[in-house]
């Protein structure tokens, strides 16, 4: 089989599969991509995922995802302290996302490059097109940034707005 075969079962059945699973791990997009992926790579290896006509097998791929998924929840329940270190970083991840968001862009594309692209000062200066010590400025105030937009969602998480607040 070449290329050409394995991009179509990516194009045909990949996004179809990606929304499936992201619904099946509860909104995990990067689980959810690493068992499309392992999946699609099973149909790849395997022929009987084919009909007789040459076609992906829809079902096929979509039973051998739901078992993957199915593997990796066995696997954390054999591990229970891998399961909660997942649902930390789950946690963690659901407050980051957003306080992220409401960054301005030249702080939160800084924070992006250096700690989830894991480049290097030099690196992430060169790739933004700024100075070094540009960067180094910008990554500070971009983490302070953070900080206070994460302690502000905190409270708002903790303390129901004025007018919902059950009377003392």
């Amino acid at each position: 089989m070449d290329e050409a075969a394995l991009r179509h079962l990516q194009q045909v059945h990949g996004p179809v599969l990606l929304s499936f699973l992201t619904r099946l791990t509860g909104g995990d997009v990067h689980r959810a991509e690493d068992i499309a992926q392992e999946a699609l790579l099973c149909a790849w290896r395997h022929p009987e995922a084919r009909h007789a006509d040459g076609r992906w097998s829809r079902a096929w791929i979509f039973t051998v995802a739901k078992q993957i998924l199915i593997d990796q929840g066995r696997a954390v329940e054999a591990h229970p302290g891998e399961a909660l270190e997942h649902v930390e970083r789950a946690r963690d991840a659901a407050e980051v996302r957003p306080a992220l968001a409401s960054l301005p862009e030249r702080l939160r594309i800084t924070l992006i490059e250096i700690y989830f692209q894991e480049r290097s000062v030099a690196e992430a200066a060169e790739v933004l097109d700024v100075p070094p010590g540009t960067m180094r400025s910008r990554t500070f105030y971009a983490l302070r940034a953070l900080r206070e937009a994460l302690a502000g969602r905190e409270s708002d998480i903790r303390e129901p707005p004025a007018e919902r607040r059950p009377p003392p």
